[in-house]
């Protein structure tokens, strides 16, 4: 028993260094996360799509993975304090959902339609999905869940479970058909919306409202609310996808998912979570 007590509160205080070494990090380099790191993506990647830079370096599977990773930091800092036994079974859970539902993809052609990888995206789980894929699901479920949070505070599961759900459809909008420009997937059969398919839209319905259940039932809504009143940060790397595929897709004339940036992107700079001093 006071070994298990000594464990407990050697156990405290080492995650609340790490907590705080992270929120640190993070706090300290917002413009270079948020916005220099997309900005540098967006020109290596479209200069690999034209052949300016060897693919071999563009499109390097594990520079994407680890420029992600980086992206993604000011979410994985904020969240972390959030990380109790349920948050962290949710977590796990909506990985191996992540996985599956997109191995039933690419074998069977649902939920998301026939496509296929065009590039390679780091390790492959079975030979058919990248297994980093959680790195870059996540964020678009999660940044969803906490914008829906941002603007409805205090309201029923319904409400916020609607508004997160239409946002995880509005973010695949912008990405998508970015990603189709980039070659990094493609359909069998290419649909009306730059190249994508309806069944796609469908499909994110039926796995986005699975992920959004997933997610509502994991965290303590109170405890998101309140880390979103004190961490300046926890939207950043939404305004990293934002900046990120908006100008992929400008510069290929997406032009609706464009607009789709541009509006997510003025609710963000009208909302009180920003903060031009960080500018």
């Amino acid at each position: 028993m006071v070994g298990r007590v000594g464990e407990a509160a050697v156990e405290r205080p080492t995650r609340g260094r790490i907590e705080s070494t992270l929120e640190r990090i993070v706090e300290d380099n917002r413009f270079t996360i948020a916005v220099t790191f997309p900005v540098v993506g967006v020109v290596m990647l479209i200069a690999g799509r034209q052949g300016v830079l060897p693919a071999e370096l563009a499109m390097n599977p594990y520079l994407l993975i680890g420029a992600n990773l980086v992206m993604v930091s000011p979410l994985v800092a904020g969240l972390v304090p959030l990380l109790d036994r349920r948050a962290t079974g949710g977590v796990a859970a909506l990985a191996l959902f992540t996985w599956g539902i997109e191995l039933a993809g690419v074998l069977t052609g649902l939920p998301y339609g026939e496509f296929s990888y065009g590039i390679e995206l780091g390790p492959m789980l079975a030979g058919l999905v990248p297994l980093g894929l959680p790195v870059f699901y996540f964020p678009i479920l999660l940044n969803s869940y906490l914008l829906a949070s941002l603007f409805l505070g205090e309201t029923t599961v319904g409400r916020r479970f609607v508004l997160t759900l239409g946002t995880v459809l509005t973010l695949d909008l912008l990405l998508d058909p970015g990603a189709v420009a980039l070659g990094f997937w493609a359909w069998d059969s290419p649909g009306a919306y730059y190249g994508v398919p309806a069944i796609n839209y469908a499909g994110w319905l039926l796995s986005g409202s699975v992920a959004t259940a997933i997610l509502q039932v994991s965290f303590d809504h109170e405890a998101v609310l309140a880390r979103l009143e004190t961490c300046g940060f926890f939207l950043d790397d939404l305004v990293s996808f934002l900046l990120l595929w908006g100008l992929i897709n400008a510069y290929f004339g997406n032009w609706v998912p464009v607009a789709v940036a541009a509006s997510l992107g003025g609710v963000l700079l009208t909302s009180d979570w920003f903060d031009f001093d960080v500018l």
